[in-house]
C-alpha cells in the first residue's frame, strides 16, 4: 500500500529566520549565492538587509588568477546589495602600473555612480591608501577619480558621519575640494569624524593655507579629527574653538619627519581651545622626530595630551638622545597622560631610571609599551613600584633591546621576575616582555 503522506521537511524548514540569518552571515559571497538555490525561504534570507549592511572590498595590486574577477565582483555587490550599505571600506593594496590604477578609477567610477542614486543609508566610508601622488597615477586618471570622489561625496553628505581618506597623498586644492563636497548643499557639515593622516602630499606646509582654514570652518560637528602636525597653527585651534568646541572630544595627531613641523604654535591657542572643549584629548604619533629641541615647540604644557607615541625609526641623527624629553618634557602631563610608547634603537644611553621616574609621577598612566636598550632589572624595579600600588599601569609590553646574540642568562632572569610577581601579572596586568638582539 502506498503512503500517501506529505514527504517530512527537513528541521531546517523550521529555522527561524533570525537564525537562518545568522548562518547566513558567516558564508561568503559564494556560498550565499549557492544556499539561496535551495528554497524561497533561504533566497529570501539572502536579500537581508542586515547582511550587506557593511563591506570591505579590497583590490589587490599584483596580478593572480584568484583575483581576476575582484573588479567584477566589486560592482555586482554594489549593483544587487548597494542599498542596504550602511559602512563601506575600500583598500588598495600594492597597486604596480597605470594600467591597474585606470582600471581601479574606471571601478570607483561605476561604484561610487550606481551607489550615489540608490543608497541612502551609508554612515560610513574608507578609502585608504590612495597614494596619489605616485606615478602609477596618470594626471588625466587621478583628475577623473577625484571628480568622481567628489560628486559622491557632495551626494552623500547630508548622511555621511564618518570619512577616512587616509593615505591619500593630495595637492592642497585636490584636498581642500575634496573636503569641500562634505559641506557644498548647506555650506557647513555636520560630519562627526574625518581621517585625514596623511591625506595631503609630503613636505607640505598646509598649517599657512588660508584655503584649508577656510575648509575647516565649514565642519560643525567634529568629534574625532585625525590628521597630520604639518596641518596645526594658531588659526586652525582657533577655528576649532569657534566651530567645534562643543562637540570635539579627540584630536590624533602625526608628526613624521618629513613633514613640516617647524612652525610656531602658541599655547594659549592650546588653551583657549581646551577651556571651550572640556572632554578634549589629544593623542601625538612621532615618526622620527626625537629631537628635544623639535619635541619641545610641539609638546606644549597647555595641551591636553593623554596618548603619546615616540619611534626613532632608526633615525639619521647619531646624536640625538632622550634623557632631555623623559626628564624635562614628558612631566609636564604627569596629571593626564594615560598611554605611552616608546620605540627606541639609540645604544649610547641606558633610560632606566628616567623612565621609571617618569611612570611613576604619571598618576593615570595605564599603558606603557617601550622598546628600548634597558636593563633586565628595569622590569623588577617597575613590577616592585607596581606591587607597592605606586603606579596603576594594567598593560605592560616591553621589549629589552641587547647589543649581544646570546640573550640566555637575561631570559632566565626575566622568567624569575615573572615568578616573582605572578600572582600581580595574571591578575592584575596585561603583561608581554621579552629581549630581543640587536646584533
Amino acid at each position: 500500500m502506498e503512503d500517501d503522506s506529505e514527504p517530512e521537511q527537513s528541521s531546517w524548514a523550521y529555522l527561524p529566520d533570525v537564525c537562518l540569518r545568522h548562518v547566513f552571515h558567516w558564508l561568503d559571497d559564494r556560498d550565499r549565492s549557492q544556499a539561496a538555490l535551495v528554497c524561497k525561504k533561504w533566497s529570501w534570507a539572502m536579500y537581508s538587509g542586515s547582511l550587506w549592511r557593511s563591506r570591505t572590498i579590497i583590490f589587490y595590486g599584483r596580478p593572480s588568477r584568484a583575483r581576476t574577477m575582484e573588479f567584477q565582483s566589486a560592482l555586482w555587490y554594489v549593483k544587487k546589495f548597494g542599498k542596504y550599505l550602511e559602512h563601506l571600506e575600500i583598500k588598495l593594496s600594492n597597486p604596480y602600473n597605470t594600467a591597474f590604477t585606470q582600471k581601479f578609477q574606471m571601478t570607483m567610477r561605476g561604484l561610487l555612480s550606481h551607489l550615489g542614486k540608490r543608497n541612502s543609508r551609508l554612515v560610513s566610508l574608507s578609502i585608504k591608501y590612495l597614494e596619489l601622488d605616485r606615478l602609477i597615477w596618470k594626471n588625466v586618471v587621478r583628475a577623473q577619480f577625484i571628480k568622481n570622489l567628489a560628486t559622491f561625496l557632495k551626494r552623500m553628505s547630508k548622511q555621511l558621519d564618518y570619512l577616512n581618506l587616509k593615505g591619500a597623498r593630495v595637492t592642497l586644492e585636490e584636498g581642500c575640494e575634496l573636503l569641500n563636497s562634505l559641506t557644498c548643499l548647506t555650506n557647513r557639515s555636520f560630519i562627526s569624524e574625518i581621517n585625514i593622516e596623511d591625506f595631503f602630499g609630503l613636505h607640505l606646509p598646509v598649517y599657512s593655507s588660508t584655503l584649508f582654514h577656510q575648509t575647516m570652518s565649514k565642519f560643525h560637528s567634529l568629534v574625532i579629527l585625525t590628521f597630520n602636525y604639518n596641518c596645526i597653527s594658531d588659526e586652525l585651534l582657533d577655528i576649532l574653538r569657534e566651530h567645534t568646541a562643543h562637540s570635539l572630544c579627540t584630536l590624533n595627531i602625526k608628526c613624521h619627519i618629513h613633514d613640516p613641523h617647524g612652525q610656531v604654535v602658541w599655547g594659549m591657542s592650546w588653551a583657549n581651545l581646551a577651556k571651550r572643549a572640556p572632554k578634549l584629548n589629544v593623542n601625538f604619533f612621532f615618526e622620527r622626530v626625537v629631537r628635544h629641541d623639535h619635541l619641545a615647540r610641539i609638546l606644549l604644557a597647555e595641551i591636553p595630551v593623554r596618548s603619546i607615541s615616540l619611534r626613532s625609526c632608526y633615525s639619521s641623527d647619531p646624536d640625538w638622545i632622550m634623557r632631555p624629553t623623559l626628564t624635562n618634557l614628558l612631566p609636564a602631563y604627569w596629571h593626564i597622560l594615560q598611554k605611552l610608547t616608546l620605540e627606541l634603537d639609540n645604544d649610547h644611553e641606558l633610560l632606566d631610571d628616567e623612565l621609571l621616574q617618569l611612570i611613576l609621577s604619571c598618576k593615570r598612566l595605564l599603558f606603557l609599551k617601550v622598546w628600548a636598550f634597558l636593563s633586565v632589572t628595569f622590569m623588577e624595579r617597575l613590577l616592585q613600584n607596581r606591587a607597592e600600588r605606586k603606579c596603576i599601569l594594567t598593560t605592560i609590553k616591553v621589549r629589552i633591546y641587547t647589543a649581544q646574540q646570546e640573550t640566555s642568562e637575561e631570559d632566565r632572569l626575566l622568567c624569575d621576575i615573572y615568578r616573582k610577581f605572578k600572582n600581580l601579572i595574571d591578575s592584575e596586568i596585561n603583561y608581554f616582555v621579552i629581549t630581543y638582539p640587536m646584533a
